[in-house]
């Protein structure tokens, strides 16, 4: 019997390992951290062997093959000692792709992932298509296709699950853009992080589909290095030569596989970002067959993403909005783009080796104020500062929603749009932006 070794049992090793045992493994989990009470009741029901706050060298060490969380980086301890052995190390997307024929649409991209994962969804469950949405988002895909098969996968892909991807073939694949992100887990190498996120067109055949934004510079770069084998669909702002997905003359416009339009007012989603997210989902369920009014329909009435361009609430005229998810510089420029007031805006956190230069003349021209919140706000004090503009310096949400209040004033927009992870001061992004949430409605 081989050996299945899960190192993590959050959302995807949780539902890796209950995939492994269904298919005969002996399997094991090991997490450094303690392990979520729902996580330990499914390994308890599906008797699974685990162990939290350690890694047993002598039970791990043994594995045919291990399954990595996306969130350990390949520097730790036990990883490196397991690649040394010559032991495989795959992603929980690779292993749960083995066991599934169904059709998976994945989306990759630095920005915008989410927000077109989640539209796609629900085109495709307004449709009445039998589909689920896993990844970064929703369940795990090893757990759906273990206990609960769909037909379609909606997948929310990170560059580190693309890491430890090698035979996963994405039927439509959508690459978003690539800006710099999580360089701190790709030794500072903006290339590496790329051929990161060029992996989601790997494996793909002639039959398959890769959609990608036409503007972007480094996509543009990079698809001349490529043999690309999957029909082609860029999209971009404006009509362009070869781009099939548009705005022209205010219509949303996408030319193939069938024609279809629809007036971009309609479109539920504003700001420049959100016309990209909406055309590579519009594209996508045209692929899939989806009728056009149903596509009209969803992509006019999609409520949007929790902690992205969330509307909060609005305090003696003062406007609160909820963009805890823009961890990095080029989420943040987009949020501040899409302003119609002057703002004040919160900025900090972990940062990921963040250059703040693209975002300073937004934030000189759209700010009134800018609140610092991290644990370390020195390197935003050394970008910002000069910028001749009022700050405050907060470690917690209670101090920074204390400082929006009192910077704010009737008509302004208070901005929460970090630029950087949430792991100083917050348990996770979500975490960051439920505090900002609930402080604000209580002001």
């Amino acid at each position: 019997m081989k050996r299945i070794v899960i190192l993590g049992a959050g959302e995807s090793g949780a539902g890796a390992a209950v995939l492994a045992k269904k298919q005969g493994f002996d399997v094991f989990v090991s997490d450094m951290s303690k392990i979520a009470d729902r996580y330990k009741k499914l390994l308890d029901d599906h008797q699974i062997t685990w162990e939290e706050g350690q890694h047993t060298e002598e039970c791990i060490l043994n594995a045919d093959e291990i399954i990595k969380s996306p969130g350990i980086p390949d520097t730790a301890p036990m990883v490196k000692k397991a690649k040394e052995k010559g032991i495989g190390i795959i992603s929980e997307i690779e292993f749960a792709g083995r066991y599934t024929t169904s059709k998976m649409i994945c989306i990759t991209g630095s920005n915008g992932k989410t927000t077109t994962t989640s539209l796609i969804y629900h085109i495709f469950k307004a449709a009445g298509y039998d589909a689920g949405l896993a990844g970064n988002i929703g369940n795990s895909l090893a757990l759906q296709v273990a206990e609960e098969p769909h037909e379609y996968y909606i997948i929310e892909l990170s560059s580190f699950q693309l890491d430890n991807m090698y035979d996963f073939r994405a039927d439509i694949a959508i690459l978003l853009n690539i800006t710099p992100d999580h360089l701190d887990r790709y030794d500072n190498c903006m290339q590496n992080y790329v051929d990161a996120k060029m992996r989601i067109i790997q494996n793909q055949t002639p039959q398959d589909a890769f959609i990608y934004w036409n503007d972007d510079p480094i996509i543009k770069r990079e698809l001349e290095k490529y043999n690309i084998k999957a029909i082609q669909y860029p999209f971009s702002e404006l009509k362009e030569k070869g781009s099939i997905g548009y705005i022209e003359a205010g219509q949303y416009t996408i030319e193939q596989p069938e024609p279809f339009n629809m007036e971009q007012e309609s479109l539920s989603l504003t700001g420049k970002h959100n016309i990209y997210n909406s055309l590579a989902a519009g594209i996508a369920s045209n692929i899939a067959g989806i009728k056009k009014e149903v596509i009209r329909k969803s992509l006019s009435d999609f409520p949007g993403v929790e902690h992205r361009l969330e509307k909060v609430c609005t305090v003696r005229g003062v406007h609160y909005v909820n963009d805890s998810k823009a961890t990095n510089v080029d989420a943040c420029w987009y949020a501040l783009e899409s302003m119609k007031t002057k703002t004040v805006l919160i900025i900090g956190g972990k940062d990921k080796g963040n250059d703040y230069d693209p975002i300073k003349p937004l934030v000189k021209e759209k700010c009134s104020a800018l609140v610092y919140l991290g644990a370390d706000n020195q390197k935003l004090h050394d970008n910002f500062d000069a910028l001749g503009l009022p700050v405050r310096d907060t470690h917690s949400m209670k101090e920074c929603i204390a400082a929006c209040y009192e910077l704010a004033k009737p008509g302004e927009t208070v901005l929460l749009s970090p630029c950087c992870a949430s792991f100083d001061l917050f348990k996770n992004m979500e975490d960051r932006g439920e505090q900002f949430k609930e402080l604000a409605r209580n002001l």
